[in-house]
C-alpha cells in the first residue's frame, strides 16, 4: 500500500465547510453590499461571504456546525437589512415572508410612492405657468403652496429614503439614501429658513427637494423593473421545478398494465423518496429523476438541453425532473429526489454563479466601500471652496435652479448669497453621486448572462469564469468521447500466433477473453468490445478479481488465468514482451486512426483488438470557429500518437498541437507545463469524469454533461446538450457577458468621474454651466437605469439560434 501523502493528511485536518444562503433585503447600493459582507465576515466561523445586489442573496461559507443561519439573519435584520435564511430542507416552510412576495410588495410600494412624487412634481411644475395664467391659477405661484408641496414630498414619498439614510449613518455605513436624504433635507431646511426669515435675503428653492425625490423614485422604479426583466430567466428556471407527484402506493411490478394504470395519490414532489414508483401521465412534468419501468413516451427536454425536438423514452431510459412527458403514460422509479435531482443542481449552480464575482469587480467593491464617505467629503470641500474662496473670486456667479417660485419679486433682485451658492453646489454633489450604478454593474450582467446560458443548456459558474474565458488563448480537447462520438466499434481482431495461449488459436477467443475482463469496468472501449461479442453471439466466460487503471488498462482472472487488456505502457509494466510483428501491426492500424487494445494471457501477448471511433459531426466546425476567434486548438489524448495524429489530420491540426500517450493522471501535469512554459490561458474540454484533474488544472474547465456529479463540480462550464458546438456558444456568451460588465463599470466610473466635478461647479466660472440639485438627481437616476438596461440588452442573444462573433465585439 502506498503511503498517504502529507498534503492529503493536511487537507483532512482542515475543517469542512458548508454554505448558508440568505435572502437579504434593504440593500440600495454597492455601499450596502460592502456593509453586509463586512458584517457577515466578522462573525466567528465565517470563512467568506459574497453578496449580490441584483438578486438580494448572500452566500456565506462557514465551518460546519459553527455558524447558525438564523443568528446571522437576526443580526443583519437588527442592523437594517431584513434577512431570512433560505430553507435547506425540502418542503420546510418559512415563517418569514417569501422573497419573491417581498419583492412584489416592495414594487407595489415603490409605484405608490412614485405616483405621489409625480403628482407633487406635476403640481410644482404647473406653478411655472402661474405668470402666464395668474388670474386662473394664482395659488400655484404662491411660495407657501410650494412649501407645502415640498413638505408633503419629504414626509410621504421621501420618508423611507430619509429613515433608511439615517439608519445607515447611525450604524456607520452611510449609503445612497444617506446622500439623497441629506441633500433633499438640506435644500428643504435652507428654503424654509429663507421663507421664515426673508430679511436674510436668501432665495427659496422648495421645488428642488420635490424634483430630486421625484426623479430618484422614477429612476428606482424603472431600475427595479429592469432588474425584474434581468432575473426573468432564473425565475423561469425556478418555475420548472414540479410541485406535485403521482405516487403509486402499491405497485405491481410484475404487470405492466397494472402499474401504468394503477391508482395514484398526489403528494408534494419534495416528499418522494428514492425507490418509490410514480405515475406520469401525458402533459405531466416529471417530478424527480428516475428510470422508466413501464410504458414508452416522448419527453420534451428543452428545459434541460435547449433542444426543441422531443426524445423517445422506453423502459430502462433515464428521465429528468422538470422535463415534460408528452405522448404516453409511463411509470418511473425514483433515482434522485429533492436537492439531488439534476434540475435542483442546475438551479443551485445558476444561483451560486450569480453570486460569484468577477475579479474586475474588486476595484468597484473597493471604491464602493469608501464611496459615500468620499462623496460627503467632496460635498464639504465644495461648500468650503465656494463659500470661502469661489464666491469672492467670481463675485458675479449665481446658481439658478430654474424652478424657484417666489411670491415677492424683490427676492429676484437680490444678489446671490454666497451661502446659498455654496449650499446648492454641495447638495448637487451629494445627489449626483451614484454608488448604485457601481453596485449593479457586474451582478446584473452576470444575472442576465447566466440566465441565458441556463436556457441554452450552458451552465457558466460565475463572474470569475467569465473573466477567465475572456482571457483564453488556447483550447485543448480530449479525444475519446469529446471530439469523437464516444461510441466506438471493433474493426479488427488480430491473433498473435507466437507464444499464444488462446484456445484453438481462434480470434473470437480473443474477443471472449476481452469481454470477460471488460465486464468489470465501464468505458467506451469496453462498451465496444461487449457490443461486438453480442453482435457475434459469443459466450462470455466468467471473470473475477477485476482491477482497473484509468487510461491505461484493466485486468482480471478468467478461468484461472490472469488476462490483461490495455495500451503498451500497461502491458510493459506487467512484463509483457511486445514483438516486432505486433508493433508493426499496431502502427499500421493506428495510422488509420484506430485505437489499439493489447490482450495478454498469462505472460504473453495473445492478440490485438482495433477499435474505431468516428468524429462528431460538429467537431470540424467547432475547431474552425474557435480558430476564427483567434484561439489555438490542441488535442490531448491518452491514445497512441499515431491514432491521435490521424484524428488531428482530419481536423486540420498541426502535429505540434497534438499531445498523445498521456494517461488521465498526467493530463493535468501536461496542462500545467503548457501554462508555465508558454503562458497559455487554457480551456480544457472533456467528458468530466476521466478528465476531472485536467478540467480542474485548466484555467477554464468545460465538461460535456455526463450525468455525473464530477462534471457538475469540477468544470467551470457544463454543457448540458451533447453538442460540441456549445463550446463555441459558451465562449461567445461568456465574452458577450464580460463585455457588458466592462461597459457597465466604465459608464459607472465615467458617470461619477464627470458628474461630481460638474456638480461641484468646475465649469461655472468660465461657461456658467452647473448642475442644479434637481438635474443632478435626474442624472443619478438615469445612471442606474442605464447600467441595468445595458445588461438587459444581453437578452437579444437568447432570441437568436446562435451567437455571432460580431455580437461580442
Amino acid at each position: 500500500m502506498q503511503p498517504v501523502p502529507k498534503t492529503k493528511l493536511a487537507l483532512e485536518l482542515i475543517p469542512m465547510t458548508e454554505k448558508i444562503i440568505l435572502d437579504v433585503g434593504g440593500m440600495k447600493c454597492a455601499g450596502c453590499v460592502k456593509a453586509v459582507e463586512k458584517q457577515l465576515t466578522q462573525q466567528p466561523g465565517v470563512k467568506s461571504a459574497c453578496v449580490n445586489l441584483a438578486t438580494e442573496v448572500a452566500v456565506v461559507e462557514s465551518e460546519v456546525g459553527v455558524v447558525n443561519a438564523d443568528v446571522l439573519a437576526e443580526q443583519l435584520t437588527a442592523n437594517g437589512f431584513p434577512t431570512q435564511p433560505r430553507n435547506s430542507t425540502a418542503g420546510e416552510k418559512s415563517a418569514l415572508e417569501d422573497p419573491q412576495e417581498r419583492q412584489r410588495r416592495e414594487m407595489r410600494s415603490a409605484i405608490k410612492q412614485l405616483i405621489t412624487a409625480l403628482v407633487l412634481l406635476l403640481l410644482s411644475g404647473i406653478g411655472h405657468f402661474g405668470n402666464i395664467s395668474a388670474s386662473l391659477l394664482p395659488f400655484f405661484n404662491n411660495i407657501w403652496f410650494h412649501c407645502g408641496l415640498a413638505t408633503i414630498a419629504i414626509i410621504i414619498p421621501g420618508r423611507p429614503i430619509l429613515v433608511d439614510g439615517w439608519l445607515g449613518w447611525r450604524r456607520g455605513s452611510p449609503n445612497m439614501n444617506t446622500l439623497i436624504g441629506l441633500g433633499s433635507l438640506t435644500a428643504y431646511v435652507a428654503s424654509l429658513v429663507a421663507l421664515l426669515f426673508p430679511q436674510m435675503g436668501w432665495e427659496c428653492f422648495f421645488d428642488e427637494p420635490v424634483m430630486m425625490l421625484g426623479f430618484i423614485l422614477l429612476g428606482r422604479t424603472l431600475e427595479q423593473q429592469a432588474r425584474g426583466r434581468a432575473a426573468a430567466a432564473f425565475r423561469q428556471l425556478l418555475a420548472l421545478q414540479p410541485q406535485i407527484a403521482r405516487l403509486i402506493p402499491h405497485p405491481n411490478i410484475h404487470t405492466q398494465e397494472s402499474i401504468v394504470g394503477s391508482v395514484s395519490v398526489e403528494i408534494p414532489a419534495e416528499q418522494v423518496r428514492v425507490g418509490e414508483w410514480l405515475q406520469i401521465l401525458p402533459g405531466d412534468k416529471i417530478p424527480v429523476d428516475g428510470e422508466i419501468g413501464y410504458g414508452q413516451t416522448t419527453v420534451d427536454e428543452s428545459m434541460l438541453t435547449g433542444e426543441a425536438v422531443p426524445v423517445i423514452k422506453q423502459p430502462g431510459d433515464q428521465v429528468t425532473a422538470g422535463t415534460l412527458n408528452q405522448s404516453g403514460a409511463i411509470a418511473i422509479q425514483a433515482t434522485r429526489t429533492g436537492a439531488d435531482t439534476t434540475l435542483a443542481q442546475i438551479v443551485a449552480l445558476v444561483e451560486a454563479a450569480q453570486t460569484r464575482k468577477a475579479p474586475i469587480q474588486k476595484l468597484a467593491d473597493t471604491v464602493a466601500g469608501y464611496f459615500t464617505y468620499g462623496v460627503l467629503a467632496s460635498a464639504v470641500l465644495t461648500f468650503g471652496f465656494w463659500y470661502f474662496l469661489g464666491t469672492h473670486i467670481w463675485t458675479d456667479v449665481n446658481v439658478s435652479g430654474g424652478m424657484e417660485m417666489m411670491s415677492h419679486s424683490a427676492h429676484n433682485s437680490l444678489p446671490a448669497s454666497p451661502l446659498l451658492v455654496s449650499l446648492k453646489l454641495a447638495i448637487a454633489v451629494m445627489v449626483v453621486a451614484c454608488p448604485c450604478a457601481l453596485g449593479l454593474a457586474t451582478p446584473t450582467a452576470i444575472l442576465v448572462g447566466t440566465g441565458i446560458g441556463a436556457e441554452r443548456g450552458l451552465l457558466i459558474k460565475g463572474g470569475d469564469v467569465l473573466e477567465r474565458v475572456h482571457q483564453l488563448n488556447t483550447v485543448i480537447f480530449d479525444k475519446t468521447g469529446t471530439l469523437t462520438t464516444g461510441n466506438p466499434t471493433v474493426t479488427d481482431c488480430w491473433l498473435i500466433a507466437e507464444g499464444s495461449h488462446v484456445k484453438d488459436n481462434d480470434p473470437q477467443s480473443i474477443l471472449q477473453l476481452a469481454a470477460a475482463v471488460e465486464s468489470g469496468t465501464y468505458h467506451p472501449l469496453a462498451k465496444a468490445i461487449q457490443q461486438e461479442v453480442q453482435r457475434q453471439q459469443l459466450s462470455i466466460p466468467d471473470a473475477v478479481d477485476f482491477y482497473t487503471e484509468p487510461g491505461l488498462g484493466v485486468s482480471a482472472v478468467v478461468e484461472g488465468t490472469r488476462v490483461l487488456l490495455g495500451n503498451w505502457d500497461w502491458l510493459s509494466w506487467h512484463g509483457i514482451t511486445i514483438s516486432e510483428t505486433a508493433q508493426q501491426t499496431a502502427e499500421k492500424l493506428a495510422r488509420d486512426g484506430k485505437t489499439i487494445v493489447g490482450v495478454a494471457v498469462g505472460e504473453n501477448l495473445a492478440g490485438l483488438i482495433a477499435v474505431s471511433d468516428t468524429l462528431r459531426p460538429d467537431a470540424q466546425t467547432t475547431v474552425d470557429k474557435l480558430r476564427q476567434m483567434g484561439l489555438k486548438v490542441m488535442l490531448l489524448s491518452g491514445d497512441r500518437p499515431e491514432a491521435a495524429s490521424a484524428i488531428a489530420q482530419q481536423l486540420g491540426l498541426d502535429s505540434a498541437d497534438v499531445i498523445a500517450g498521456v494517461p488521465p493522471s498526467k493530463k493535468a501535469a501536461a496542462i500545467q507545463e503548457l501554462q508555465a512554459k508558454s503562458g497559455a490561458v487554457v480551456a480544457m474540454v472533456g467528458d468530466g469524469i476521466n478528465d476531472a484533474p485536467a478540467l480542474s488544472q485548466a484555467d477554464v474547465g468545460i465538461a460535456l454533461y455526463s450525468g455525473s456529479d464530477v462534471a457538475m463540480e469540477t468544470a467551470a462550464i457544463v454543457l448540458m446538450r451533447d453538442h460540441l458546438s456549445d463550446v463555441v456558444e459558451s465562449i461567445y456568451l461568456s465574452r458577450a457577458t464580460f463585455n457588458k460588465i466592462r461597459q457597465n463599470l466604465f459608464w459607472a466610473f465615467a458617470y461619477n468621474t464627470i458628474g461630481i466635478p460638474l456638480a461641484a461647479g468646475v465649469l461655472l466660472p468660465n461657461l456658467g454651466f452647473v448642475l442644479s440639485p434637481s438635474s443632478a438627481a435626474a442624472l443619478m437616476a438615469f445612471s442606474s437605469v442605464s447600467v441595468v438596461s445595458n445588461s438587459v440588452l444581453l437578452r437579444r442573444l437568447a432570441q437568436k439560434p446562435s451567437v455571432s462573433e460580431t455580437e461580442v465585439i
